[in-house]
């Protein structure tokens, strides 16, 4: 265990698997007090200064519930969001909002809802947004919504980093490229030949192989911690060389 995060505490959402549970992993492996968020129940096989809680992104009420219950945090990691598949023609207007409020709207109500109890505090903090390499810098075919909601993380990113910069806040999104998690594992079998589909996948990537979960942790450790200081605003891509 080491001691970048010690004393910290953080809240992360979609903690349940994939990156996020990860991220959370990795806080806690740093000495944070890890508050690991989900709309489902966690599993119990966590370190013991992570504390697992239900909770739904899409529900403003929750979220203040939880924020007026721990005050003033230090990590606000917003991992949450739905792939929607398919271009404008195949995008629903239920799709659309249903994209945008979790991918977007949501981490609008995380940082609205922690942000004054951070300022208040007078000890900063940092908040980190998941947005896309594939998707947030780069057009990808069948990405409408997705894309769309993603890159609206990047300008969400940079305002919250400009109004607050003077006050000891940093926001900062990381922008991954295709990486092994349940999620990818589930779009994938829903191609019909998973085995083609994963080699499709795979041939996007110029290293020729997914990231991996904790590559991205490490990520948003450093951004978490003091020793990203002086980063903030940043667009952070860490995709093997995918918007090469």
């Amino acid at each position: 265990m080491g001691n970048r995060l010690a004393g910290k505490i953080a809240v992360v959402t979609a903690a349940a698997q994939g990156i996020g549970r990860a991220t959370a992993l990795a806080f806690a492996a740093e000495g944070a007090r890890v508050i690991a968020t989900d709309i489902r129940v966690i599993k119990k096989d966590n370190p013991e200064q992570i504390e697992t809680r239900v909770l739904d992104v899409t529900k403003s009420l929750n979220i203040k519930e939880l924020s007026d219950d721990l005050g003033a945090i230090d990590i606000l990691f917003n991992g949450a969001g739905f792939v929607h598949h398919g271009t404008i023609l195949d995008c629903a207007e239920s799709d659309w909002d249903f994209t945008h409020d979790l991918n977007l709207k949501s981490m609008y109500r995380t940082i609205r809802a922690f942000l004054p109890a951070m300022l208040k505090s007078g000890r900063g903090g940092s908040i980190i947004n998941m947005a896309s390499a594939v998707s947030s810098l780069k057009a990808a075919p069948n990405r409408f919504a997705y894309a769309t909601s993603k890159a609206g993380i990047i300008g969400l990113t940079k305002a919250v980093a400009v109004d607050f910069i003077t006050q000891g806040i940093r926001c900062n999104a990381i922008c991954p490229g295709t990486v092994e998690t349940p999620s990818l594992d589930e779009r994938i079998a829903a191609r019909g030949d998973a085995t083609q589909a994963r080699k499709d996948f795979i041939a996007r990537q110029p290293m020729g192989r997914f990231g991996t979960v904790e590559e991205i942790a490490a990520l948003a450790v450093y951004l978490a911690s003091d020793e990203s200081k002086f980063t903030t605003g940043g667009t952070h891509v860490v995709d093997g060389g995918m918007t090469l």
